[in-house]
């Protein structure tokens, strides 16, 4: 039986200075791949996967996000008084109407883990939930990420991790893990190492963005001091559950795409676009 999840954290407090101008008034979880804002195929994945929670960590100019998500009665009347049922129905679409959708704030861009750490009031300390980061936008095969991750846990009581594998060069950019042994797609973690150099990192699997996480895991956020670059690191409290409850990686089947930059942003649009033919 696959592991089970109601809850998923969207962290999207950053300030995308990397598309600057167009992030000044535009969060940049709102830019478009084709015709669809980037957070909106995380948040697919997410429903996908059986979540009808949705936490919106969010930060000062962020309140396109909110809007995205909120009803929009005079857009609604204008396409039904036009008669243009396909695009009434896309809007009103956006989350399915069993879904929930949360908002807190971020006051300070502390890192990953402090941005976690604010959805803490919505979350139980004894049930998974997901973290999703939605710059990392994956095309899923067979399916979804977080639904492939939730079928390989089975009746695991700890939090696993998605990895890839990337170039050396690249490891200093990334969490890398250290598996016990690098066979299979489901891996258990003995050691995890924020940003190392080439030489001081243990593999080249890399976790990427997206998380199953005991609760628990908050609790360590809460008390944990700073870490790599002077904020809370969420690597850190994975590192601590490896000696609790156990911390696996997940190598899964699929396409990423890093729309943090913008060459993953373009190579995504084009992705896309000639997958849905348009």
């Amino acid at each position: 039986m696959s592991m089970r999840i109601r809850k998923a954290v969207f962290p999207v407090a950053g300030m995308g200075t990397r598309f600057l101008p167009a992030t000044k008034s535009i969060p940049k979880e709102m830019l478009p791949i084709v015709d669809r804002p980037i957070i909106q195929y995380a948040v697919d994945e997410a429903i996908e996967a059986g979540c009808d929670t949705l936490i919106f960590v969010t930060g000062r100019s962020k309140r396109a996000v909110e809007d995205y998500f909120d009803r929009a009665p005079e857009l609604e009347a204008e396409l039904e008084a036009k008669g243009k049922t396909a695009a009434l129905e896309l809007v009103r679409n956006i989350v399915p109407p069993h879904v929930k959708v949360l908002f807190v704030r971020q006051a300070s861009p502390l890192g990953l883990g402090h941005a976690v750490a604010c959805a803490s009031p919505l979350i139980n300390p004894d049930e998974h939930f997901a973290v999703m980061l939605p710059d990392d936008l994956i095309d899923g095969s067979p399916s979804g990420v977080l639904s492939q991750m939730l079928r390989a846990m089975r009746d695991q009581t700890g939090s696993v991790i998605a990895v890839e594998q990337v170039a050396g060069k690249d490891v200093s950019q990334y969490g890398i893990v250290a598996p016990e042994s690098d066979e299979g797609l489901l891996m258990r973690v003995r050691g995890v190492v924020e940003k190392p150099s080439l030489e001081e990192a243990p593999s080249n699997l890399a976790i990427v963005g997206r998380y199953i996480l005991h609760g628990q895991v908050l609790q360590t956020l809460a008390t944990q001091g700073p870490g790599s670059g002077g904020e809370i690191q969420l690597t850190d409290a994975l590192a601590h559950e490896i000696e609790s409850r156990g911390l696996w990686a997940y190598r899964f089947g699929g396409k990423r795409f890093d729309c943090g930059n913008k060459q993953g942003f373009l190579t995504a649009n084009i992705h896309f676009g000639l997958k849905h033919g348009y």
